[in-house]
């Protein structure tokens, strides 16, 4: 494991820059200052990364402006800012992930039965309640999702049709509190204030007809979950940026076969280094879409572009 210090350095390099200055620029620091790495070595491994912990400062203390404010905030409430690092974890639920999703889950048999490990509120449960611009292709419905897709990306002429649709995760989200969906807006970085309104809307999406997320490991809870989707439909299991938290290789191994002995479709959207069998590189900044760990598209973390690979 790199150092808090290099871990901070990596992530401005290679996921904040180009996407938010901000954070950019507070990463950079961050990775400078010696009382800031210090607090963070006090956590707990799993608790210093930097998704939650700027997280955390723009939950409790607003939208982050610039290094100075941030650093102001960190000095007034460190002790705050830790207990909400120690008692949430990274959620990010953005609901344009979809977009990249649907070519895949469009092409398959329908109707489909979904079941997403690592669901957070359950809004990328829900690709067929919203609408889609992809440039050459829409589909209508509300909120839309714009999405940049190549050429080479089938794209669908309609939105699939799902009979069934279950979540697991370590610490589900209620869309229905005030609280829960606070963490998710804090969760969007400075820069991308575009996708705040997007995430508002899914999350209105889902307070209408919340889709089920059940609390659970997907390491130990998987298989039962999955027995309760009908036999009639394709059931199609599937994660975004959630193995790279399972830290152990062999429990990820362990999942995949998991996934597999029950017959499922498997589509994860992910760092290609993470998913068990994807012989794909990994490319910094960027997802790998595999289905069945054979790499078909790579994507935009946040599902603002789609780029199928050749057959």
């Amino acid at each position: 494991m790199p150092g808090v210090a290099e871990l901070y350095r990596r992530f401005a390099e290679h996921e904040t820059a180009g996407r938010s200055q901000v954070y950019t620029e507070i990463c950079t620091r961050i990775a400078e200052d010696a009382e800031v790495l210090a607090f963070l070595e006090e956590l707990p491994q799993a608790k210093r990364q930097p998704n939650l912990f700027l997280a955390a400062v723009q939950y409790l203390c607003g939208p982050t402006r610039d290094w100075a404010s941030f650093r102001e905030s960190f000095a007034e409430r460190r002790g705050d800012i830790r207990e909400v690092i120690v008692s949430r974890s990274t959620q990010t639920n953005e609901p344009a992930r979809c977009a990249t999703l649907l070519p895949a889950l469009a092409a398959l048999p329908q109707p489909l039965a979904l079941l997403e490990v690592g669901a957070s509120a359950g809004l990328c449960l829900q690709p067929d309640r919203y609408g889609y611009d992809y440039g050459r292709v829409s589909l209508p419905g509300e909120p839309v999702l714009p999405c940049r897709a190549n050429d080479a990306t089938p794209l669908p002429s309609r939105v699939p049709e799902v009979v069934w649709r279950a979540g697991l995760d370590l610490n589900p989200l209620d869309v229905r509190d005030p609280a829960e969906c606070a963490w998710l807006e804090a969760l969007i970085w400075p820069g991308e204030e575009e996708r705040l309104p997007r995430l508002r809307a899914a999350l209105e999406v889902a307070r209408r007809d919340p889709p089920p997320v059940h609390r659970g490991d997907l390491r130990t809870d998987f298989t039962a979950l999955a027995a309760q989707a009908p036999p009639e439909a394709t059931l199609v299991v599937f994660h975004t940026a959630v193995l790279a938290y399972v830290r152990d290789p062999g429990e990820r191994t362990a999942f995949a076969d998991a996934v597999r002995a029950t017959g499922a479709i498997w589509l994860a959207n992910e760092n290609a280094a993470v998913i068990p069998g994807c012989e794909a590189s990994a490319v910094p900044g960027t997802f790998t879409l595999a289905r069945d760990a054979q790499a078909i598209a790579r994507t935009d973390p946040h599902g603002s572009w789609v780029e199928w690979l050749p057959a």
